[in-house]
């Protein structure tokens, strides 16, 4: 019995000192003394990194409007890297690019400089990227009895309506649904 425990000691302590053996050879500054091996190897993880990524970040608007932003990344730690992207998910890679995608809860900011609810002279409710009439077509909702609105309002949708906020681009959906044409 007494062999079988020094048996076991012995073991724990040459684990222990295997360990601490491989902890030993990658503190930094102890690779100056390791072998040619050791050194080589360093200097190829130096030359990899740090690495150049082109990051593409999209934005999907409630509009359906997706803005892109190209951004060049140094990535000296991959965690560090996915952390800072944490809250948006990951499209498509390749070696040294990464596309992420993030909706967004609110209208494009194209919406916001430029944007016009109108109606097509089918009568559809639109919004154009400027005052209706002028201006292309960026989305089509459904098709309003124009028939049934006040004539001011009629009015207002010919002129266009210029879109602000989210919750003013709610707003006039909202109002304008009612209005709609049911299509059997």
């Amino acid at each position: 019995m007494r062999v079988n425990g020094v048996a076991k000691y012995r073991l724990g302590l040459a684990v222990f000192a295997v360990i601490l053996f491989m902890f030993i050879g990658r503190v930094p500054w102890m690779t100056t003394t390791g072998s040619a091996a050791q050194q080589d190897n360093h200097q190829t993880q130096q030359k990899t990194l740090p690495l150049n990524i082109t990051v593409i970040l999209e934005r999907i608007y409630l509009d359906g409007e997706i803005s892109q932003e190209v951004v060049q990344e140094t990535c000296w730690s991959m965690e560090n890297f996915w952390a800072k992207y944490d809250q948006w998910q990951l499209i498509n890679n390749d070696e040294s690019t990464y596309v992420f995608r993030k909706p967004v809860d609110d209208i494009s900011p194209l919406l916001k400089a430029n944007g016009f609810f109108g109606v097509t002279e089918d009568g559809i409710l639109t919004i154009f990227n400027g005052r209706p009439g002028q201006s292309r077509i960026i989305q089509s909702f459904f098709q309003i009895d124009i028939k049934k609105l006040e004539s001011r309002i009629q009015e207002e949708l010919i002129q266009g309506i210029p879109i602000k906020s989210k919750d003013h681009y709610v707003e006039v959906l909202e109002t304008f649904k009612p209005y709609s044409v049911k299509i059997e």
